[in-house]
């Protein structure tokens, strides 16, 4: 099932293991079983500290399933199907955190992790084409070792849709507990513990005492995109005591498919990208602090600032290269049925929309791109532009325009998400031509309405575009002294990898000047 050189790549990975990890399989008359267990026998081949056993127990629903137990017991890690494709990584990450191997959390997020009110018992919906499941599913897994009552399963939908079914669910990644959907769609560690700390509660005697002041610096970086880690890496290597604060390393990186414009590198993968950014970054003495968010700035000569986890740092300057994330319609109903019929990947939740009607809200590339990948699946795609023509570009609007289960809809103001209370059932949009309010039947919703500056925390800090855009200068400085900004959240025109790259260089080389000068 593996080939040669994958098992001889995790020979080497499965080299750092010193304690003993379990895969303990459930009994099952499944077609797929024997699937399962050629591929659990391999990987238990790379490494005499991997071990197969039977648990003598029947598989729920007869769907072919594992889990994992640490020196000889069950750490909370369960997987109800087959993790092939994107969540074999899931797998061998599961077993190497088991171990405490491999790029594992901090110890403030770990105590967080450790506070939260047991017992815990999630779920987690996926699909296997999926590019956003594996982070959530890695994530949960990882409070599974950590936290002493907590159990997480991963699902493959495809073996379980009456589940599926009598849940309501309608989008990937999907985290259940009892019944109840907890999240939906791409989520980062950060806002999944804050959800679980919502959901669950904290148990304040739980855990260590943390020391919340994390020093003094010349400068942060915020965000640690390319933007971001040029930044930094420029900062520390003109000498200056650097950090930089990040939800994760990579930001929209992370959700980028294939790269085949960043010049001398003819592909790349952006997950691929995300970590050869993390590794450069290594290299040098940075302060990375990753899973964070800023809470509050205080500006001065030295500036203060808080974290939404309780921790301070004072610097001297700021970098602000927090990028942007997918825009939200705004409009009534949308919030409520995410996951339930409001969707922003087509690729991860297209197939559960199939034979089914759709739209598409936007008229850009991306939004054109979705119909035209949305249509080899669903029933139909219409689409909805704000203004009157799509604004993507003529060969894709060409390629849209030949599908024959494909309408296109311009001059439509979205109004609102129309549910059943348990999903999407229509869009009600105006006509801007004739001001009149149209009711569309509909199953699904996709969202691809481009991108929104992350530039909240610095609202009434610096000064920005009505887009939220943090407006710069020619060498990244901001309307605030000591405060830079570069990459997508500015109003750097042309929003690609390599200007980003380009920018946060230049403006950590003026952070650099600008402190020089001062001494």
């Amino acid at each position: 099932m593996l080939d040669q050189n994958i098992l001889e790549q995790l020979k080497s990975v499965f080299e750092k293991l010193e304690n003993q990890v379990v895969l303990v399989h459930d009994d099952s008359t499944h077609a797929d079983q024997t699937q399962l267990l050629e591929m659990l026998n391999e990987v238990a081949t790379t490494s005499t500290r991997i071990g197969l056993k039977s648990s003598g127990k029947v598989a729920e629903d007869n769907v072919p399933s594992f889990s994992i137990e640490y020196q000889g017991k069950p750490n909370g890690i369960r997987f109800r199907g087959i993790p092939s494709g994107h969540e074999f990584t899931s797998l061998i990450l599961a077993i190497l955190n088991s171990d405490r191997k491999g790029k594992l959390p901090d110890d403030m997020i770990v105590d967080r992790i450790k506070k939260l009110k047991g017992p815990i018992r999630l779920k987690t919906f996926i699909s296997l084409s999926c590019e956003n499941c594996p982070e959530v599913v890695q994530a949960l897994n990882i409070m599974s070792i950590f936290h002493h009552d907590f159990e997480h399963t991963m699902i493959d939908g495809a073996y379980t849709q009456e589940e599926i079914k009598k849940l309501g669910i309608q989008g990937v990644p999907s985290v259940i507990h009892n019944d109840k959907l907890i999240s939906s769609g791409k989520i980062h560690l950060v806002d999944l513990i804050a959800k679980l700390e919502s959901e669950f509660g904290i148990d304040e005697n739980v855990g260590s005492s943390r020391n919340l002041d994390l020093g003094e610096y010349d400068v942060v970086v915020v965000g640690a995109g390319p933007a971001g880690a040029s930044a930094a890496i420029y900062s520390v290597r003109k000498g200056l005591k650097t950090a930089i604060i990040a939800e994760r390393i990579g930001g929209q990186v992370q959700d980028t498919k294939g790269i085949e414009n960043l010049i001398s590198t003819p592909y790349i993968e952006g997950p691929q990208l995300a970590a050869k950014l993390a590794q450069h970054m290594a290299e040098y003495p940075i302060k990375v602090l990753e899973h964070r968010r800023v809470k509050s700035i205080q500006t001065g000569d030295v500036k203060h600032i808080e974290l939404e986890s309780g921790e301070f740092l004072k610097t001297k300057n700021m970098i602000i290269a927090t990028g942007a994330k997918w825009r939200e319609l705004g409009i009534p109903g949308e919030k409520e049925y995410i996951g339930r019929g409001v969707a922003f990947c087509p690729h991860c939740d297209g197939p559960y929309y199939k034979g089914k009607d759709v739209a598409v809200i936007g008229g850009g590339n991306s939004g054109v791109e979705a119909a035209i990948d949305l249509a080899g699946i669903v029933k139909s795609v219409t689409l909805f532009e704000f203004n009157h023509e799509l604004k993507a570009d003529v060969v894709l609007v060409n390629k849209l325009k030949s599908l024959q289960n494909v309408s296109i809809i311009t001059n439509a103001k979205t109004e609102e998400v129309i549910g059943d209370g348990g999903k999407v059932v229509a869009l009600e949009y105006t006509d801007r031509t004739s001001n009149q309010k149209i009711r569309r039947d509909l199953d699904g919703i996709f969202v691809q309405i481009g991108l929104l500056p992350n530039s909240g925390f610095v609202k009434g800090i610096v000064e920005v575009t009505k887009f939220g855009e943090i407006i710069v200068d020619e060498k990244g400085k901001t309307s605030s002294p000591g405060i830079f900004a570069a990459g997508d959240v500015t109003t750097t025109p042309y929003k690609q990898i390599i200007i980003a790259m380009g920018e946060g260089a230049k403006t950590a080389l003026a952070s650099w000047e600008e402190l020089a000068l001062k001494h």
